[in-house]
């Protein structure tokens, strides 16, 4: 593989069924987040900073967590005052 992602120095090993490993591995290329993912292999992305980390975390979790759970934790995020409503 010779793509900027064969760069990586020191990665996080993403643990995520193998199924789910290539969806997550393609949105992280996406979000120009380098990784890595070889046949056989764990996911391993370079995370950065906090944003990275966000963006992760996001991506692992639409996989993950069941639909009813994520509609119901954004259905709470709504309902928080903003600054605004202070």
């Amino acid at each position: 593989m010779s793509s900027p992602s064969s760069n990586l120095k020191v990665g996080q090993v993403i643990e995520v069924n193998q199924a789910d490993r290539w969806q997550v591995y393609r949105r992280l290329q996406e979000l120009s987040i380098q990784s890595r993912c070889g046949t056989n292999q764990p996911l391993i992305a370079q995370i950065d900073d906090v944003a990275a980390a966000i963006q992760l975390w996001s991506v692992v979790r639409q996989l993950t967590v069941p639909r009813h759970n994520l509609a119901s934790w954004l259905e709470c995020c709504w309902q928080l005052p903003g600054k605004s409503d202070r």
